[in-house]
């Protein structure tokens, strides 16, 4: 089976909810830096997640369509990303355990780079706490 096929393999919703948790990450991280360059934290960081490879790289060839990734505050979009995160290692843990690494360290390459990508080029405290709360959804499965 090659990983194209192993991509198709993946109902829509679960598809969905791998890109929601990745995508969602990045934007948490993101907003943990509201004063600074969440833009380009974004940015950065949706680049690595669209340079994974592997299953994991062609299921996040593409944004999350249809999902809400903003909301009013941290607090509300991390309610949503943080399961989100978890449930992505759950899948993974079933249907492709062999992807669960590879899509534990794409996240987390993917919120380093973002968190380089600031101006001062190091992470805020409010970004090392949030990455730390990534981490800990991403262990809990």
């Amino acid at each position: 089976m090659t990983a194209t096929t192993a991509a198709i393999a993946f109902a829509d919703q679960d598809r969905t909810t791998l890109r929601t948790a990745a995508y969602g990450a990045v934007s948490l991280l993101a907003a943990a830096d509201a004063a600074g360059s969440p833009h380009k934290i974004a940015t950065h960081g949706s680049i690595a997640l669209a340079s994974a490879t592997g299953l994991i790289g062609h299921v996040l060839t593409d944004f999350p369509k249809g999902s809400d990734l903003s909301g009013k505050s941290v607090a509300e979009l991390a309610d949503r990303v943080l399961p989100a995160l978890t449930a992505a290692m759950t899948l993974l843990a079933e249907q492709a355990p062999a992807e669960a690494a590879n899509f534990r360290g794409t996240v987390l390459v993917a919120l380093e780079t973002g968190a380089r990508a600031r101006r001062k080029g190091e992470p805020t405290p409010a970004m090392t706490e949030m990455t730390r709360k990534i981490t800990e959804a991403l262990d809990a499965a």
